[in-house]
């Protein structure tokens, strides 16, 4: 299974379009290769303070998961679908979204389908494979811009032969990690204890505003989107198992700071042991 690689990373200010090979799951269900995606906010309002120096990010999952009707199908409907935006183990993303836009096929009525709560998804039947443009939109203290992102709908799987099951769906996921610059004190102090944000910490002594609750959320607020019924289809990108690459990826990286450190000091002339020594000092 691969994991978001902190030394291959993509960027993108607007919009991120995956490659064939990042719509893709991986042979063995795994979700695909993941992007960092850096999204800098043109619009630094005086109203707006911002902390410099410092990055949030927001880990955050696309994806459809798609079931076959069976006998239930039609030609106009053998499947039905779901497409999402959520957090990577499911959290409330109201917090820094504010509405996600799903552009479905020209074949649907209302193709444009806006949601301006959490879960951000929507549900629908059909037949045809296609490409689903979903827009981010953000709070205004979090960025002025908008994300777009590319998914392509898959209901048919491809390692299957026979009949279609109607018990398990075709799941099609991509994970990003989208990092806000230099964020506003407001947005900031509203996410730092959120379980779905990576927020730095700050120096000792650094004062930030009382937090100010975005209007009307509580009212928009469907329900906790960790309870979700289509939870146990999601796929798991596991903290752990990103934790263990990044040990590994940590120990390479210094088994060739000491290899690097060696054959410095065999060219300086120095003794092996104080190589050694020295190198395990990282």
């Amino acid at each position: 299974m691969r994991r978001l690689s902190l030394t291959t990373t993509s960027f993108a200010s607007l919009s991120a379009r995956p490659t064939a090979s990042e719509t893709q799951p991986e042979d063995d269900g795994s979700p695909a290769t993941p992007q960092r995606i850096r999204i800098e906010d043109g619009d630094k309002k005086v109203a707006n303070r911002r902390i410099k120096d410092v990055e949030i990010s927001v880990p955050v999952v696309h994806g459809t998961i798609a079931f076959y009707l069976g006998r239930k199908a039609s030609e106009s409907q053998s499947h039905k679908w779901t497409v999402y935006v959520r957090g990577v183990t499911n959290e409330d993303l109201g917090a820094v979204i504010k509405r996600v836009v799903f552009q479905l096929h020209p074949s649907f009525n209302n193709p444009t389908r806006v949601v301006e709560s959490p879960p951000f998804e929507l549900s629908e039947c059909g037949w045809g494979e296609f490409e689903i443009v979903i827009t981010i939109v953000f709070h205004s203290d979090v960025c002025d811009k908008q994300l777009d992102l590319y998914h392509h709908l898959k209901l048919y799987p491809e390692d299957e032969t026979g009949p279609q099951s109607t018990k398990k769906p075709v799941v099609v996921e991509s994970y990003n990690e989208i990092v806000f610059p230099d964020p506003s004190e407001s947005f900031f102090t509203r996410v730092q204890n959120h379980p779905a944000v990576i927020v730095p910490r700050l120096p000792a002594g650094f004062n930030l505003p009382t937090p100010v609750p975005i209007e009307n959320l509580k009212e928009r607020e469907r329900g906790d989107t960790k309870d979700h019924p289509l939870s146990h289809w999601f796929l798991n990108f596991s903290e752990a198992d990103e934790l263990l690459k990044l040990a590994a990826a940590r120990q390479q990286v210094q088994a060739h700071i000491i290899k690097l450190r060696r054959q410095l000091n065999v060219i300086d002339g120095l003794p092996q042991s104080s190589i050694t020594a020295s190198a395990y000092d990282l």
